[in-house]
């Protein structure tokens, strides 16, 4: 006889009671004067769960400050970090272990569900594999709405342990027309070396850019190409090319 100890939590008892019966009949093949000799009981106790998962969202594979500018069209990504190797998120039934909410900017808070009303997958679940208990969520939305939204993660693992005391929340700015602002140099002045911050906006990161760097009277000191920048995103950027001056 197997059974599963998921649910004992604590100290129990195993009683076992042994003693020949006919399976047809349902008769003792023995009568016992005294049973106390049929019977065993053992004692164990079940581990409790009782931390915490670790939940982290990033946009486009990076952490992003509470009001960031990200694209329009990002992939939002929602990991749950489980220490228990043994209660894996694995199945998709643990999808409802997540509870994910989007706030328009009007105020309007709606949530979003794994599949629309039509049966559309709407985020894709990719389940744990062992030893690492991390569940992912993948979340490719289209926002057509300039302005601030707000995402909202409530998460906890198969122990019904919550991901923390609050929800995750984190808010991020979206504009949809592409543009490149807030240029600058920084440190500014400098001594040794200098790297460029800007801010991109749209969609997508430029499949073309340049930077420039001009004496007062127009004349080109140093032209930066796109490989010599590093690698560009919607949103604040610093690059990793340093000018020496």
């Amino acid at each position: 006889i197997r059974f599963s100890t998921t649910n004992f939590g604590g100290p129990n008892t195993l009683i076992i009671e042994a003693n020949p019966m006919d399976t047809l009949t349902g008769a003792y093949d023995q009568v016992e004067q005294y049973r106390f000799n049929n019977i065993a009981q053992l004692r164990f106790e079940v581990a409790i769960d009782d931390l915490n998962p670790i939940l982290d969202v990033t946009f486009d594979g990076m952490r992003i400050l509470d009001g960031d500018i990200v694209s329009a069209r990002p992939e939002i990504e929602m990991v749950l970090d489980d220490e228990n190797s043994v209660l894996l998120h694995d199945s998709p039934a643990d999808t409802a272990l997540f509870k994910v909410y989007l706030t328009q900017p009007g105020g309007s808070l709606q949530r979003v569900y794994f599949r629309t009303a039509g049966g559309v997958d709407n985020m894709q679940f990719i389940p744990a594999s062992g030893p690492e208990n991390e569940a992912r969520i993948l979340y490719r939305p289209v926002f057509t709405a300039d302005g601030t939204h707000t995402l909202t993660v409530q998460a906890s693992d198969r122990s019904n342990n919550a991901s923390g005391d609050r929800d995750l929340k984190v808010s991020f700015e979206v504009i949809n027309r592409p543009t490149i602002t807030e240029v600058l140099n920084y440190p500014n002045p400098f001594t040794t070396s200098t790297r460029f911050v800007f801010t991109i906006t749209g969609t997508e990161p430029p499949t073309y850019m340049k930077i420039q760097i001009m004496t007062i009277t127009g004349k080109v000191v140093r032209e930066i190409r796109m490989h010599e920048l590093g690698p560009l995103r919607v949103g604040r950027n610093m690059t990793e090319f340093a000018w020496d001056g």
